[in-house]
């Protein structure tokens, strides 16, 4: 009888272990991958990989539209409870057999291989990756990863610089402790 017990907990603890571990990889963030979604994902498939959740469009109105500040088509992922966690932008405007473009993060559960996430400093950032160049905008400095096919932006009051500025920076004036506004894959 308890030869029996301790078979039956060691074969649920190896089921939710093999469970936890395959949950897992549906917020890996690679290179042409986040969790589930690849290179050859298309819109139309979102919705099978986000049963469970709801999937919001934002479509343009083309070439065909009065609507010049809004380029792209955007698809947002929200969870259940509301929780927004992935913003994705097609190849193609307006065609749900269109690839995927990039992809922002939004939520913390989504990581690199190195555990980087949304919420990471700038010094686990620069540890864990290789910052091909710093870029900067009026209003923050973009890192470039080409080993994640990724872009970061660090906004101008995480780097100390107030309001709009253009002044060159180097990654090695980032603090370390600066955190990132955004965190978008590229599926190029």
């Amino acid at each position: 009888m308890i030869k029996k017990n301790i078979l039956l907990i060691i074969a649920f603890s190896i089921l939710a272990f093999i469970v936890s571990c395959s949950g897992n990889s549906k917020f890996n963030i690679e290179k042409g991958k986040v969790g589930t979604i690849t290179t050859k994902t298309t819109i139309q498939e979102l919705a099978t990989f986000f049963k469970n959740d709801s999937i919001v469009s934002n479509l343009s109105e083309g070439a065909q539209g009065n609507n010049y500040f809004q380029e792209d088509d955007e698809y947002f992922v929200f969870e259940k409870g509301g929780k927004l966690l992935l913003t994705i932008i097609p190849r193609e405007q307006l065609d749900s057999t269109s690839t995927i473009k990039s992809i922002e993060i939004h939520d913390a559960r989504f990581r690199t291989a190195s555990g980087i996430n949304i919420n990471s400093s700038f010094s686990e950032i620069n540890l864990n990756n290789t910052i091909h160049k710093v870029e900067r905008t009026f209003s923050s400095a973009m890192l470039f990863l080409d080993n994640l096919n990724s872009t970061i932006t660090i906004d101008n009051e995480e780097l100390g610089l107030k309001g709009f500025n253009n002044q060159k920076i180097t990654k090695e004036q980032i603090p370390d402790l600066a955190k990132m506004k955004t965190f978008i894959v590229w599926f190029n």
